[in-house]
């Protein structure tokens, strides 16, 4: 079998429970994408880099950054996948809760609303498992994965001295860089014997200058030395970011993450056209950003000082483009 063929999966652990759970589903048979897609399963310790070039995710250099007691612990690598997403999510009942599934290349990512997610090399591309019982907190569980990615470059920046890369979250699940987009989020879920199986996505422009600018393009801007951001590095900052704030979140609530997530986002008093339905006629206002509502939808007030929660309308790739109003008794 050729271990180079693009639908070769690597199964990988950091410890040797991951390792033999990795050595059982390889014997099993047991993953499978879908419509029926072929794959080869292989072992961490086939890898050959050689075979996948220099820059191929280095699952070593992951595992030693990682110090998470669930998350990424299983880790699924493969040089060219369709979709991370679609691996985790279809194979969901199969894998440890908590595990990733790392691409080079994808060659239909996904993103919101059916929008396709260009994923040349060079751009992080992982998808993981989460599994929850409070089916209200799970829109919120967005949020979480957008801010500890935005807490982990901080945390890779502080770590290798580099100039500070500042991130921001564009509500609900964007990632930006000096005002254009470097990275998004895409959270879905099922619901299965009373739990919510939860497979969350990210791509995030690490060392792609196109479509947009990348992490590595700013850096080279802001230092003189020829330092780069790794993917390896991110990913594993990520997981130790999203396991603590996860942990915080499911035992205290999204509000005590709401100081933290404001001071990253792009829309504290932000103001906005809404558009509301009055009799036949639609009525467009302005509204000032306040915050999230305990939904998760936008939080505002108008210039009446009437408070409203802010829906998106319809599909529209820009979510701020036609938000509804719905005043708040």
């Amino acid at each position: 079998m050729d271990t180079a063929s693009p639908s070769a999966l690597f199964l990988c652990g950091k410890s040797s429970a991951e390792i033999e759970f990795a050595k059982s589903l390889k014997n099993n048979d047991a993953l499978n994408l879908p419509n029926g897609g072929k794959i080869s399963t292989h072992l961490q310790s086939e890898i050959n880099s050689s075979r996948f070039g220099e820059d191929a995710f280095d699952v070593d250099l992951f595992f030693s950054s990682l110090s998470t007691k669930r998350f990424g612990r299983f880790l699924i690598w493969s040089s060219l996948l369709s979709s991370t997403h679609d691996m985790v999510s279809h194979n969901f009942c199969e894998l440890p809760v908590g595990s990733v599934c790392v691409a080079d290349t994808q060659s239909k990512g996904r993103g919101r609303s059916k929008n396709a997610w260009e994923s040349p090399r060079g751009c992080l591309m992982l998808s993981f498992t989460l599994q929850m019982d409070d089916g209200k907190i799970v829109p919120l569980v967005q949020y979480v994965v957008c801010l500890a990615v935005t807490e982990a470059i901080k945390d890779v920046c502080d770590r290798n001295g580099f100039p500070c890369i500042d991130v921001r979250i564009k509500w609900p699940n964007d990632l930006y860089l000096n005002g254009l987009k470097v990275g998004g989020i895409l959270c879905t879920s099922t619901y299965k014997s009373k739990k919510f199986n939860v497979s969350s996505g990210l791509g995030l422009n690490v060392g792609n200058e196109k479509p947009t600018t990348c992490l590595n393009t700013v850096l080279k801007e802001l230092s003189t030395s020829s330092n780069e951001f790794r993917r390896e590095d991110i990913t594993a900052a990520f997981f130790n970011k999203f396991e603590m704030l996860y942990d915080i979140f499911i035992s205290q609530g999204f509000q005590t993450l709401e100081e933290l997530y404001y001071r990253t986002w792009l829309h504290s008093g932000q103001r906005v056209i809404v558009q509301e339905k009055n009799e036949d006629r639609v009525v467009e206002n302005l509204v000032t950003i306040q915050g999230l509502t305990s939904s998760g939808y936008l939080l505002a007030i108008g210039d009446d000082n009437q408070m409203c929660e802010l829906h998106p309308n319809g599909n529209s790739f820009d979510f701020f483009n036609g938000l509804l109003r719905r005043k708040l008794e």
